[in-house]
């Protein structure tokens, strides 16, 4: 091979030097939640992993952030600062310190059966949420907000934006009224019904500054209930609108991720004037197209969610975090089981209790999973959570798990946060986290979690 020498490197640099800049982009939605932008990086949740994800501008993952208190998030929005605020699928708000490694400031529970919130400036907008959905619901009364407004502590400002839409059919009031939203810098508010093509902006007093259609539907009805079959409850209905996002500041754009078709299973971005409503343009989503950007000259990019993902899990494991704090915990013969005697192997820490139908169901995949791999490469700490010590042992009496069983005297959850049971947190051979599991997740769950395992203990 030759080497470029003399005038030839000259040339080779002028040409590096003339080469057009990587474009930069400002992530929109991350799979069917919104992202935010804060510190010159998106941050978007992912929520299959309990975790938030923060990318660069040629979206790149350079930053991640795991906490029990994370299960599901579902969405993000900047609280001001270097904060997020976080929507879980349950509708809780946690809210993070992104400059303080991910440390949890607060959390509140959801002011409805499951929010969904959106943050500007002081004011906080809480619509109920399109991730959480349930088929029958209370009615409520024809006066109730469509919104509720909050402080950046949780509470109630004692407001509302708009009011609810009652369904001809009883019971469905909570379909009816999910949405979208997204909230301006300037205190506007903006909702998208999940199953009604419409998309309105409220201005900063509640009244509305005007309302967008798609024209998807010739005519358009509510959600009504089908003949049942079995016991499960059909509902007729369309999925129409999945997330909202604003764009970069200067752009003064919308962005809406919707439905193509009623299921919701063909997606869309639509780009509306956030001034006017009016509708800009429209992208056609492909099966793998899953991630949408905005890049600098407001331009829409999609790539594969998955694929951006997998490039950081594929990156070394530098930056694991240790699992703290650690235990020293009584085993069932009155032993003390410190979490230092599980080091040099990677370890499932499972917490589970007696009254968990889920941890029923996970404790004979644990077994499995604990005879498939040598006990100086793998171990699993099972730790009950319960309070009464006979249901305990009548639990272990039942399952005869073959792994260690430690007891936790009902303070697990006071110590480690988590949401609910179960809940385990896998250790490398040094006890940093390599991912968090919340609930059982079937038989597919653990064959994923066993291909993890495998590839850790072939490290040294």
């Amino acid at each position: 091979m030759r080497r470029a020498t003399g005038g030839g490197a000259v040339l080779l640099l002028a040409l590096i030097a003339c080469r057009p800049p990587a474009p930069r982009f400002t992530l929109l939605f991350l799979g069917r939640s919104p992202a935010a932008s804060q510190g010159g990086l998106s941050w978007a949740p992912d929520p299959e992993h309990g975790r938030l994800l923060a990318f660069d501008g040629e979206l790149r993952v350079t930053r991640r952030i795991t906490n029990p208190r994370l299960a599901t998030p579902m969405a993000v929005t900047p609280l001001g600062g270097a904060q997020l605020l976080v929507t879980e699928r349950t509708g809780e708000g946690v809210v993070v310190d992104t400059s303080g490694g991910g440390r949890v400031v607060r959390e509140w529970e959801s002011p409805d059966l499951a929010s969904l919130y959106a943050a500007g400036g002081a004011l906080v907008a809480a619509s109920r949420s399109p991730y959480y959905v349930p088929q029958l619901s209370t009615p409520e009364s024809n006066t109730a907000p469509l919104i509720r407004m909050l402080d950046t502590l949780g509470r109630p400002t004692g407001g509302g934006v708009g009011t609810i839409r009652r369904p001809a059919t009883p019971l469905l009031d909570y379909v009816v009224n999910a949405g979208a939203v997204a909230v301006g810098p300037d205190g506007a508010v903006y909702y998208a019904p999940l199953v009604r093509d419409e998309i309105r902006k409220y201005a900063p007093d509640g009244q509305v500054s005007w309302t967008t259609k798609r024209g998807l539907f010739r005519n358009e009805s509510d959600p009504e209930f089908l003949p049942a079959k079995g016991r499960e409850l059909q509902l007729k209905k369309a999925l129409v609108n999945v997330a909202l996002a604003l764009g970069p500041p200067r752009g003064g754009r919308l962005y809406a991720l919707g439905s193509d078709d009623s299921a919701a299973t063909r997606l869309r971005v639509d780009v509306l004037d956030a001034t006017t409503g009016a509708m800009l343009a429209t992208r056609h989503l492909g099966p793998r197209e899953t991630a949408v950007a905005v890049d600098a000259s407001g331009a829409l990019a999609v790539f594969d969610a998955d694929s951006l993902v997998a490039v950081a899990d594929g990156a070394a494991p530098a930056a694991r975090e240790l699992f703290t704090p650690t235990f020293a915990l009584p085993d069932l013969a009155g032993d003390t089981v410190a979490l230092v005697r599980f080091r040099g192997k990677v370890t499932l820490v499972n917490f589970w209790a007696s009254w968990c139908d889920p941890c029923r169901e996970e404790f004979p995949h644990m077994a499995e999973l604990y005879r498939e791999f040598d006990r100086k490469d793998f171990e699993i700490a099972g730790v009950s959570d319960d309070v009464d010590s006979r249901l305990m042992l009548a639990f272990v009496r039942q399952y005869r798990p073959p792994f260690p069983v430690l007891v936790g005297g009902g303070r697990m959850k006071q110590v480690y946060h988590y949401r609910g049971l179960p809940y385990s947190v896998l250790l490398d051979r040094q006890g940093r986290v390599i991912e968090r599991i919340f609930g059982f997740g079937g038989a597919e769950e653990f064959r994923k979690l066993h291909d993890t395992i495998a590839n850790e203990v072939r490290v040294p």
